[in-house]
């Protein structure tokens, strides 16, 4: 954002809400970066806003994000010749305004007009405010869409297919952001946090009174969190904070007391520190990752929660065997990476940067992986295979391609969801979690 606007003084506590939300987004459209982190980064430089504020800008970008491609549609409607001419920084205020108008009733129309038109005035000077105030004020007098319309419209064909032929129209929806097919406004029901209490540490009060988990008996489950890592008890390492689906896929590895464990795409060690406990006194975890950044903050992840460090790797699983690794593990964790269309009611913004090759490249790069790690298997070892994916490409047809090294086994972990089942599918309007695909799988004899 161009130092002028970052300058500038905030005419109200909901214009200020906006102008941060406008910088998230400029941040995101147009440097490809993550909405939950810049946003959090950002709001953390500005502890002065009060939770209703906070809760204003969370919602305009997220907001945003899901109806970007209907609200960028409906702009260039309006205005033909000149929007394209405009700078990122204009774009994401008209397209902030643009959301207020249609989908929220909290600012007024005007002065969500009036702030927006402020906004550019400040970057841009008198005309191309002119022009944002003429382009706003018409689409002030439009009629507002369903919601659930916009959201379609937020996904590429070839995506929408693909969730739909997958997952069917209802969890398609669902994972876009939609509660139904019917909503005129946005849902105010916020993406749930949950935490999973580190094993001997003390209960914080505020959790005393939290939901319980329903996929995972050890999380818990807060509807309105607040930011859970600037509390004391994160620093303490009481806690971690994850999405339910995630921790219930580390959990449904099935590892005991004493096995000899590999987390194979470890990442920042969440669900590691989980396999690190459950293993726990006599167990043995390896964890690797392509990315060396990854593992060193897994490193400080197991160092915040007083876990001694499992033994690291850095490793391309899809590129070359791992020839310093045991091959006799008891349990292998394969959390592959995968387009996360099943996170996308949190992360609207990857439906804005996946092409059709992007599930076919990642659902090769899993097979490859998959036969990797047999490699890396005792007697009797078994494999669970998760994704935070819903397109079946990148799900069932991947173990179907591996079906000459392994052979489906029903997951043995103490679960009841997954009892009796070799495959098992997440979803949002059915589990409340992300959308996840999880199967367990045991190499083939000979």
């Amino acid at each position: 954002m161009a130092d002028t606007a970052q300058k500038a003084r905030p005419s109200s506590a909901s214009d200020s809400a906006r102008n941060l939300a406008a910088q998230v987004l400029h941040a995101v459209l147009s440097q490809g970066v993550f909405a939950s982190a810049t946003l959090d980064h950002v709001l953390r430089r500005h502890p002065q806003l009060d939770a209703r504020d906070r809760a204003l800008a969370t919602e305009l970008v997220y907001g945003t994000l899901r109806t970007v491609r209907y609200l960028d549609s409906t702009l260039q409607s309006l205005a033909p010749r000149g929007l394209a001419a405009n700078t990122p920084e204009v774009r994401v205020h008209l397209l902030v305004a643009a959301y207020q108008l249609q989908f929220l009733d909290r600012v007024p129309a005007f002065a969500a007009v009036d702030e927006a038109v402020s906004a550019i005035r400040r970057l841009a000077g008198p005309r191309v405010a002119g022009f944002g105030n003429a382009v706003l004020r018409k689409l002030s007098r439009l009629p507002r869409p369903q919601l659930h319309e916009a959201l379609l419209r937020n996904a590429p064909d070839w995506l929408w297919q693909e969730m739909e032929s997958s997952v069917g129209k209802q969890a398609a929806m669902a994972l876009m952001g939609a509660a139904s097919g019917t909503e005129t406004t946005p849902s105010r029901a916020v993406t749930p946090s949950a935490v999973r209490l580190r094993r001997g540490a003390t209960l914080p009060s505020w959790l005393e009174d939290a939901e319980r988990g329903h996929l995972f008996p050890e999380a818990y489950v807060l509807r309105k969190a607040g930011d859970l890592q600037r509390l004391p008890e994160w620093e303490q390492g009481a806690y971690v904070v994850q999405e339910e689906g995630a921790m219930f896929g580390a959990a449904a590895l099935g590892a005991r007391p004493g096995d000899k464990v590999l987390d194979a795409c470890a990442g920042r060690g969440q669900k590691s520190s989980y396999l690190a406990e459950v293993i726990a006194p006599d167990g043995v975890l390896f964890a690797t990752d392509v990315s060396s950044a990854k593992l060193e903050a897994l490193n400080a992840e197991f160092a915040r929660l007083s876990l001694p460090l499992p033994i690291t790797h850095t490793v391309d699983w899809s590129q070359a065997p791992a020839t310093e690794l045991p091959r006799d593990f008891d349990r292998i964790l394969v959390d592959a990476p995968c387009t996360g269309t099943g996170t996308l009611r949190r992360r609207p913004e990857i439906a804005l940067r996946l092409k059709p090759k992007d599930a076919e490249r990642l659902a090769s790069q899993s097979e490859r992986l998959l036969r990797q790690v047999a490699n890396h298997l005792g007697t009797g070892g078994r494999v669970v295979f998760v994704v935070c994916s819903v397109l079946r490409r990148e799900c069932e047809t991947v173990v179907e391609h591996v079906s000459d090294v392994y052979e489906p086994v029903p997951f043995d972990a103490d679960l009841p969801l997954l009892h009796g089942h070799c495959q098992l599918r997440l979803l949002p309007n059915v589990h409340g979690s992300d959308g996840f695909f999880l199967a367990s799988l045991q190499r083939r004899a000979g």
